[in-house]
């Protein structure tokens, strides 16, 4: 039903919707004020909308773009409010995004009831004022088609999306805006109550006002507080600082001061007081990174930190605490929260204090702000990238043992919380059922008992395949699940998803299996932060060490071998991508008859960046592709499509979306999109049964591939050289990237020649070997290993 929306209000928030409804194909009307400095008649239209046409601009030029594609921005159709209001007639869904203000808000409401169509739904993206309170004295089709989706910055990567429904917002208008929000915006839908700040705002500020004045209070550094508060808490690695600077402190004192006008019956209000710490950078204007300094200031290279004793900003000292030194020992998770939270000095005591406060917190909010802990845990996990949400994280620490901890040092416990361990219960998750009907469930509070964790529909989370079954087969590096009837999974769980032996083996495996038993097929995927990050490299610098070059051979045939077998099983399989994809986890992802990536899905085959070329099948498949898009009879129009693919690798180009993966030619026209990342995976296993249930038939192998040759190769290297006179790549990219064109256009070879996928597979192997043996290569590698930076020498 939504075809057309409009935001008004084009700041970050209003522009980042805007730019978010154009990813998922929406013409979208933004509008702001005319700004104040433009005369009344003053005719030029431009002029009169430069608030709209800046804020696009920015959507497109920010470091973080808002769209996935800079065609994209062509969707959003600048204007202002004076003007172009009249133009929401034409709209399905309108969405306000302006300053928070009530009287505000209320004036703008005013003035769209005289140009809305009955029916055209009404949103408002407010952090936490009070629907009753927006709509009153609204009509009844005003507030049957009204509700608030309040987004998270930005709004095309943060997840999550609250929602509140108000005592008249119509069912079907719920239904019709979670459906799109889930499924064309990609956004995880938690619904919430009409309650100040909502969910993930209640509790996140006040875990922010918390943490600045307990670190004052204990005396800690900003860089300590971030030290502890980061990942080592399952928090992100922007911890509490870094984050305040990246969201704005005027933001987080806005919020505050919002949370404490509106609660005055907060037992804890006095928690929102604003610390003078951060009424003082905002009098100064230092604001974060938008104003260039905040609690952290960039000069030079160098990142500075503010001094809370003296307001200067001074080098970041080394943080060391034997806390921090044994949760990081501890490998990571609840081992690494155990280790932190059991320790004695001054960052234990930090962490403890400050995460039983967050808890007590979150535990004193129920049922007020949420009918369920679910509800609380993935608001916490989607919109603040907590890794786990309160009530998961006291399961993590053990709910007894830290809640006798919390009331031996004085502290009250919700009285729930006492009715809860005095039943005996132990934590607030569990699994409930045998075998395939075994599910997850959570404590509900009002039935004092265990409810199932309601499944959404078209999603498939690995995490409940885990509890329900056992691996069909399993190594370190990778398990074969079922992941439903008839549809096998690989999944792969080294550290950071790298590729290794016993991937490989696992794919092979898998397709055995699917070939030889009742299987539709197989998807290679896995629900991580990404995808995989390529071959390991530290096992790669070993064996050079070692000058083991027949093992290093046999890897790239192994690897080689399986992305051939991914491409010509006589069953599907379908790579399920998300995150990176990088080096050879972009060749395994291509090596498939089909991709499924969600919409943020960052593909590259990068491995030039250490002085080597894709070799694991990455090479011959752009070469053959190359081939497939030249029409047959017109072999001059080949070399424009090879040089597209040329470019691609040799800049190691990475795409900045799954769109952007398509334009690369890493996503081929046939390969699907999703646009929520948490129905990626249900979407691969669709795409294998649909394949399956048309008759699937495995492509013919490619044996005449239509190569550039030699006059290709002439080619790359004249360009290369322009390149080098200019000074813009040194000599050692020159030789690499000479060699890596002599391996996709298929060697030394007459231009009229035609090769099979062997001769290309056997070439990028060669010449993948013969640069190992090289000396910068070498240094390229190791520095790539020390640093996680590429090295230009």
């Amino acid at each position: 039903m939504i075809k057309r929306a409009a935001v008004i209000g084009a700041g970050t928030m209003g522009a980042g919707i805007a730019a978010q409804l154009a990813n998922a194909g929406v013409e979208c009307l933004l509008l702001d004020i005319v700004p104040s400095d433009v005369d009344g008649a003053n005719s030029d239209a431009k002029a009169r909308s430069k608030l709209a046409i800046e804020a696009i601009e920015r959507m497109r030029r920010g470091k973080a773009g808002g769209f996935m594609l800079d065609s994209d921005y062509a969707l959003v159709v600048p204007g202002n409010i004076e003007d172009d209001l009249g133009r929401i007639a034409e709209c399905d869904w309108v969405i306000e995004a302006v300053t928070e203000r009530l009287d505000v808000k209320r004036s703008l409401y005013e003035q769209l009831t005289k140009h809305r169509r009955p029916g055209t739904i009404i949103s408002s993206n407010t952090s936490g004022l009070a629907l009753n309170l927006l709509t009153e004295g609204m009509d009844d089709d005003f507030r049957q088609h009204f509700l608030i989706t309040h987004f998270f910055n930005p709004p095309r990567y943060m997840y999550l999306l609250e929602i509140v429904r108000g005592p008249e917002t119509s069912a079907d208008v719920l239904r019709e805006v979670e459906s799109f929000c889930d499924l064309r915006l990609g956004k995880g839908i938690v619904r919430c109550k009409d309650t100040p700040n909502f969910i993930a705002n209640r509790i996140g500020v006040y875990v922010m006002g918390v943490g600045t004045q307990f670190m004052l209070e204990e005396g800690l550094t900003v860089e300590e507080v971030d030290a502890i508060t980061g990942p080592l808490m399952g928090r992100p690695k922007t911890a509490s600082f870094r984050l305040q600077d990246l969201v704005g402190i005027d933001i987080s004192v806005m919020v505050m001061q919002n949370a404490k006008n509106l609660l005055s019956d907060d037992e804890s209000l006095s928690r929102f007081e604003i610390p003078d710490l951060l009424t003082r950078l905002v009098e100064e204007g230092r604001l974060g990174r938008k104003s260039g300094a905040g609690f952290y200031k960039k000069e030079g290279k160098e990142i500075l930190v503010l001094d809370t004793e003296t307001f200067e900003y001074r080098p970041q000292r080394e943080v060391q605490f034997p806390s921090l030194d044994a949760a990081r020992a501890a490998g990571g998770g609840g081992k690494a929260l155990a280790a932190l939270l059991n320790g004695d000095d001054p960052a234990s005591r930090y962490a403890w204090r400050l995460l039983a406060e967050t808890l007590l917190y979150s535990a004193r909010r129920m049922p007020e702000i949420a009918g369920d802990v679910v509800s609380v845990d993935r608001a916490m996990r989607w919109g603040f990238n907590w890794s786990q949400g309160p009530f998961e994280t006291w399961d993590a620490i053990g709910v007894r043992s830290s809640t006798e901890r919390m009331v031996s040092s004085g502290e009250e416990v919700p009285a729930w919380i006492a009715d809860f361990l005095e039943q005996d219960n132990e934590s607030f998750y569990k699994f409930l059922g045998e075998g395939s009907a075994r599910r997850q469930a959570y404590f509900d509070i009002g039935k004092a008992d265990y409810t199932h964790v309601p499944a959404s529909a078209g999603t498939l989370l690995l995490t409940h395949v885990r509890s329900r079954s056992e691996p069909v087969e399993s190594s370190k590096d990778a398990s074969i699940w079922e992941l439903e009837d008839g549809v096998l999974g690989v999944e792969f769980h080294s550290k950071l998803n790298s590729i290794s032996d016993e991937s490989l083996a696992a794919i092979q495996r898998a397709i055995d299996l699917a070939e030889e038993g009742d299987y539709a097929g197989v998807v290679v995927g896995n629900q991580a932060a990404n995808f995989s990050v390529g071959a390991n490299l530290k096992m790669l610098s070993t064996l050079v060490a070692e000058q083991n070059w027949f093992a290093v051979d046999e890897i790239l045939q192994s690897f080689q071998r399986t992305t051939l077998r991914m491409r010509y099983a006589t069953k599907p399989v379908v790579a399920a991508v998300q995150g990176m994809a990088l080096g050879g986890g972009c060749e395994i992802a291509i090596g498939g008859c089909h991709i499924q990536a969600a919409a943020e899905s960052y593909m590259g085959l990068v491995e030039m960046g250490v002085g080597l070329i894709p070799a694991g099948g990455g090479t011959r498949e752009f070469a053959c592709r190359a081939h497939e898009r030249t029409p047959e009879g017109a072999p001059t129009v080949l070399f424009p499509f090879v040089q597209e693919a040329f470019d691609t690798i040799a800049q190691a180009k990475t795409s900045t979306s799954a769109a952007d993966a398509r334009r690369l030619g890493f996503l081929r026209p046939g390969d699907g999109i999703s646009m929520n990342k948490d129905r990626a995976l249900q979407d691969a296993c669709r795409s294998v049964r649909t394949l399956a249930e048309s008759g699937y038939r495995a492509p013919r192998t490619r044996d005449g591939v239509r190569v550039a040759g030699r006059l290709g190769w002439s080619e790359f290297k004249i360009i290369l050289r322009q390149y080098q006179a200019g000074a813009f790549i040194s000599d050692y990219d020159v030789h690499v990237a000479t060699k890596f064109a002599y391996a996709l256009c298929g060697g030394d070879i007459d231009d009229t020649c035609r090769v099979s996928e062997q001769c290309l597979l056997n070439l990028e192997r060669e010449v993948f070997l013969s640069l190992l043996g090289e000396e910068k290569t070498q240094e390229r590698i190791a520095h790539t290993l020390k640093t996680g930076k590429p090295l230009r020498n």
